[in-house]
């Protein structure tokens, strides 16, 4: 069974709490698949079977609860607790992705908790991994409260329009058309997935935030650039 068609069988209110539930635990650290959950419930709202309103909203005070958790808890844990996920859970905490989300903070500071909303990998790292690096805590909190409605409130929205316009459309059209539209979108996301690649192979690379970087390196070091 498709998350849509898990959603579509049960009542409105408990989709709301789902939501917030699996975007919030997600950004505690635990990998969840949030953004499916929450593009999922807004293609749902575009069929009328819940309030995009209330999607976006729950959506967005997941994220910001689970990554203000995070930050808690990584500050308490430290990089000692990274190093205990990494030898269980390689394929999410392994050193290559600590390594790499490490000299994100470093160079962009703030701004990669607010950006990192939107990438997968930074999304589940984001809020523990600014605990253990003693990023100041206002900082972390203006960039998480304002990446988690920009992310929420825009993804909902995008998709909620998108759906109904997608509705009309189809209407009067063929499955011909069906199946163009269907490729199209395999074809975007190919495009922006390799770009992407591209773009995170091209940072791991930068000489300023390589590995052997002394002061890249340092566990507890402060992260307060904005």
């Amino acid at each position: 069974m498709h998350v849509d068609e898990l959603l579509q069988a049960i009542p409105a209110v408990w989709i709301y709490v789902l939501v917030g539930l699996v975007i919030g635990i997600e950004s505690l650290g635990i990998p969840l698949p949030g953004e499916i959950v929450l593009v999922s419930s807004a293609l749902l709202a575009a069929k009328g079977v819940v309030d995009p309103l209330w999607v976006g909203a729950c959506a967005g005070v997941g994220a910001i609860v689970g990554d203000s958790i995070g930050y808690a808890v990584g500050r308490r844990g430290g990089k000692p607790m990274f190093d205990r996920l990494g030898r269980r859970f390689p394929k999410h905490f392994g050193p290559e992705h600590i390594g790499r989300a490490e000299r994100y903070f470093h160079r962009y500071g703030m701004w990669t908790v607010f950006l990192g909303r939107f990438v997968a990998l930074l999304r589940i790292l984001a809020g523990p991994l600014a605990g253990a690096l003693r990023m100041p805590y206002w900082r972390f909190l203006v960039a998480n409260v304002l990446g988690g409605i920009v992310w929420a409130g825009g993804t909902t929205a995008v998709i909620y329009y998108l759906g109904m316009a997608a509705e009309r459309w189809l209407r009067g059209f063929s499955w011909v058309a069906l199946v163009v539209a269907l490729l199209f979108g395999v074809a975007t996301t190919l495009f922006v997935k390799r770009r992407a690649a591209r773009a995170v192979a091209e940072t791991s690379g930068e000489p300023g935030v390589a590995e052997g970087d002394p002061e890249a390196g340092q566990a507890g070091s402060p992260v307060g650039a904005g």
